[in-house]
């Protein structure tokens, strides 16, 4: 069975399907959340931007700090992008913190510090596609536009029998003109929270609540026993395996760090310095890996004394969306004095790596450091 948008169930529920929505959002919704109850635009694109792909008790605390920092877009426009990227570190998609950025200052510079009523404006903004676009300018301004993100996608498919993967071209256009169909003329703000609260509390991926559901009856989803199966799923690649060997390079107390470029994972956060090209998963034993290493972390170490020791620590994993990452670190000991920065070098002690941005895994191993002992030749790492 495929059912369309514009099948017969889909034609009769359409009529009610707004109303019996903010009906249900006005009882049952959320109505608490730290960025609700504003028209405040910037509070409102701050935290649509940090919803993406992050659960909202996660971002929770991340909201809240960045206000006390930035309480509004010109003082987060006028910040240094290392205190932006520090203030987001953990909270991962780093290319959202570059992109948040880059937005104020656009508004400032451009749109008088105000962000624009229309969608279209919107969505040309850094960072802001067509769903955000649509949810800051239906609660900041009752612009009659649908928001499209996952938590909808996932209602519409099963209340309306939509297969087929909802990334896919096809089926995403239809679904926007879905999404466009069932506006409501009034209400837009709490039809689109309703839109979000029905995705993120009831019918949620894994065990969906229809019982509680105001669409229960008329669900193809529930009514085929397609619950669990709808939205469809995308399909299946093999996962890549990635091993990256990084330096934990000292020079006395102070540790190197080594600022990522802007594009790919992790850009514009501090890291750890990593061998190029990366390695394989070959034993720590390998003599001609150890003199790679060796002579990278001398390299990088210029005038801070040669490399006394090289020793390898306890390595971890972290899994990305499309593939896994193997860290390595190594503990580089250097005679050294008086280390110094650089433009995209920097010698932290513990007080620096702490006020730093840095990515998650890099995080632990750096914790880890932080409560372990230097001579014990053993890290143990958080899980």
């Amino acid at each position: 069975m495929n059912d369309s948008p514009n099948d017969s169930t889909a034609g009769s529920l359409a009529g009610t399907f707004a109303e019996r929505l903010i009906a249900w959002q006005a009882e049952h919704g959320r109505h608490d959340l730290p960025w609700q109850n504003t028209r405040d635009a910037y509070r409102i694109w701050l935290s649509e931007i940090m919803l993406q792909q992050t659960q909202v008790a996660t971002v929770i605390p991340y909201y809240a700090r960045f206000l006390e920092r930035f309480p509004d877009v010109a003082a987060l426009a006028s910040a240094a992008q290392d205190d932006v990227m520090a203030l987001w570190s953990g909270l991962g998609y780093y290319s959202r913190a570059r992109n948040l950025h880059r937005c104020a200052q656009v508004v400032v510079a451009e749109h008088g510090g105000r962000f624009p009523a229309d969608p279209e404006a919107l969505a040309s903004l850094p960072g802001i596609g067509r769903s955000t676009a649509a949810a800051i300018a239906a609660f900041a301004y009752d612009a009659h536009a649908a928001i499209l993100d996952g938590n909808v996608k996932r209602v519409l498919a099963r209340v309306f029998g939509i297969e087929g993967f909802p990334g896919a071209p096809k089926i995403e256009r239809d679904m926007w003109t879905l999404a466009e169909s069932l506006l409501p003329q009034r209400d837009l703000p709490a039809y689109t929270q309703g839109m979000m609260d029905l995705g993120a509390t009831l019918c949620g991926r894994g065990k969906p609540r229809c019982g509680e559901c105001p669409f229960d009856s008329d669900c193809i989803a529930h009514a085929t026993g397609r619950e669990r199966t709808l939205p469809t799923s995308r399909p299946k690649k093999a996962q890549p395996e990635r091993y990256v060997d990084v330096l934990v390079i000292y020079a006395g107390e102070r540790v190197l760090f080594e600022r990522r470029p802007d594009s790919g994972i992790w850009g514009g956060l501090w890291s750890l310095p990593e061998l190029t090209p990366p390695t394989d998963a070959r034993d720590a034993d390998d003599t001609s890996l150890r003199a790679r290493l060796s002579a990278h972390a001398a390299t990088l170490g210029a005038g801070e004394g040669r490399v006394r020791s090289l020793e390898p620590l306890h390595g971890l994993t972290h899994v990305f969306t499309h593939f896994r990452l193997h860290l390595r670190p190594w503990r580089v000991m250097l005679e050294s004095a008086s280390p110094s920065n650089g433009a995209r070098h920097a010698w932290l002690d513990a007080a620096g790596v702490a006020a730093a941005g840095l990515p998650s895994p890099i995080r632990k191993i750096a914790d880890a450091l932080s409560i372990g002992s230097l001579s014990d030749g053993q890290l143990s790492l958080p899980t």
